[in-house]
């Protein structure tokens, strides 16, 4: 079963963000980590219709006209100076989606994720899917408490409107 958490827990979840989480459920048994061992790549390329007929932008391989590129910063003449690649984004909905496997947790790429997310221009949703297992390491409950304590202890301004963790 997917499971899936909404940050700030004040606020509900968003009818576009609930989107995301249909596609990863309906995908489910071919990317569950209970059952599959799927890297990032592999449920990516599972859910890639699914978000494209939400209208998303999604990285169709590794070569850089595949890349999915989101602006932070512009410079002379407006040109793009700095920006981040996402997995998937959705100008209009001002939405990155990431997704994430055995790197999520063990080498803190969902934080990067994170910072990258509060960084680009135009983005105000964040959705990172991670494993529920990897190894033996529960990594999706990892990252929900890390954005619990983020959250509650308030130290943080966090620039984004809502972040959705799911764990497949």
């Amino acid at each position: 079963m997917i499971r899936w958490m909404c940050f700030p827990k004040y606020r509900n979840i968003e009818a576009h963000m609930y989107d995301i989480i249909k596609i990863f459920e309906t995908v489910y048994p071919e990317i569950s980590s209970e059952n599959h061992a799927k890297q990032s790549n592999e449920v990516l390329s599972i859910v890639t219709e699914g978000l494209k007929q939400l209208g998303y932008f999604v990285e169709q391989g590794k070569k850089k006209e595949q890349k999915i590129r989101v602006p932070v910063s512009y410079g002379e003449n407006g040109k793009t100076v700095l920006s981040f690649e996402a997995d998937a984004y959705n100008e209009e909905l001002k939405t990155v989606i990431e997704v994430e496997a055995g790197r999520a947790v063990m080498n803190y790429q969902f934080l990067k994720d994170f910072y990258e997310a509060c960084l680009m221009h135009n983005v105000d949703y964040l959705c990172i899917a991670v494993r529920q297992k990897y190894k033996r390491s529960c990594d999706y409950q990892k990252v929900c408490d890390f954005f619990d304590a983020l959250y509650m202890t308030n130290r943080m301004q966090v620039p984004l409107k809502s972040i959705v963790i799911i764990g497949y």
